[in-house]
């Protein structure tokens, strides 16, 4: 933890969205019963390794849930180890949590001056403006969190102080999540594909009866940008065959798969590869909304080089 973080001497305060950690964890691990064990295995984890790497101590932990709604109240174990619980009761089992901490956080920067660095064991884009605002005050921040759990703003606004929360469970707890992460993203696709299979058949029977005038292809000229690369990759790999993409569940793949980027960046990877002639986007008439799609120019010189199907 120590060449992770970075860390100084100094005082930590811990802010833990435990609904959010356990709700992840729940929905992977292999074993559902094991949740509680391992989001307290990652709690003791990363408070031991501040606290013994570091030379700094963790001088206020706080946890943060609808306790009364987790399947066994962990309420007990984590006094245990010195962590204070508060029961955040809410009909939507995060927003409510996320207020409470970062209400929380507010009070301890403006009364506990000893405290130079707030840690958060959270993901969610929520905490960005209360992160923003530490920073302002000189505090350093840092969050630990799950590669797929955590927002790509937040990711970027945290930047170097960012911890992969994998890399800090035990070999036995990896190995259970990249098991159950496997089956998950099997599931998934199940899904994925017999919705795809509806949504693609029913927008056919409404573009038979509609169909707007094509749109060109721009200029085609080379793809310099290495995320637009890679974009276009992912595109022929998951829907070379289809002779147009809807666009939704293609930022789902491209949110995937480049978590580095946020939302904004990624759609402007799509534009790039729109302005460099690779795809174009067309509109359609839908039930109860119009959609765009995108259409591969199987002239351009990268698509040619990287088409998975040789078409």
């Amino acid at each position: 933890m120590k060449d992770m973080l970075g860390l100084s001497p100094n005082y930590v305060a811990l802010f833990i969205d435990y609904e959010n950690v356990f709700h992840y964890l729940s929905n992977r691990l292999v074993d559902e019963n094991r949740t509680q064990e391992v989001t307290l295995e990652l709690i003791r984890t990363v408070r031991d390794h501040i606290e013994k790497d570091s030379n700094r101590r963790v001088i206020i932990q706080h946890a943060y849930a609808d306790f009364e709604q987790l399947e066994v109240s962990p309420m007990g174990d984590l006094y245990l180890i010195g962590v204070e619980t508060h029961n955040v009761v809410g009909t939507d089992h995060k927003n409510a949590a996320d207020m409470r901490l970062c209400i929380d956080v507010m009070e301890t920067l403006y009364t506990r001056k000893e405290i130079g660095t707030f840690l958060f064991m959270a993901g969610d884009r929520d905490y960005i403006p209360v992160i923003q605002h530490l920073k302002k005050h000189a505090k350093e921040v840092f969050a630990v969190a799950f590669k797929d759990n955590i927002s790509g703003d937040l990711l970027m606004n945290v930047g170097k102080g960012y911890v992969d929360a994998f890399t800090l469970l035990g070999k036995v707890s990896q190995s259970e999540l990249e098991v159950g992460e496997e089956r998950r993203r099997e599931e998934r696709h199940q899904r994925n594909q017999q919705a795809e299979a509806v949504a693609v058949e029913k927008q056919r029977v409404v573009a038979e009866e509609y169909r707007p005038p094509e749109v060109a292809f721009a200029k085609p000229q080379r793809l310099f940008n290495q995320d637009a690369v890679e974009a276009l990759e992912i595109l022929l790999t998951n829907y070379g065959e289809k002779p147009e993409v809807f666009i939704s569940p293609y930022l789902n793949k491209l949110r995937q798969a480049m978590q580095h980027l946020a939302e904004y960046e990624r759609k402007a990877v799509i534009s790039t590869m729109v302005e460099y002639g690779a795809v174009k986007i067309e509109k359609r008439r839908g039930d109860p909304f119009d959609y765009s799609v995108l259409i591969v120019n199987w002239n351009h010189p990268d698509v040619r080089e990287m088409n998975p199907l040789g078409k």
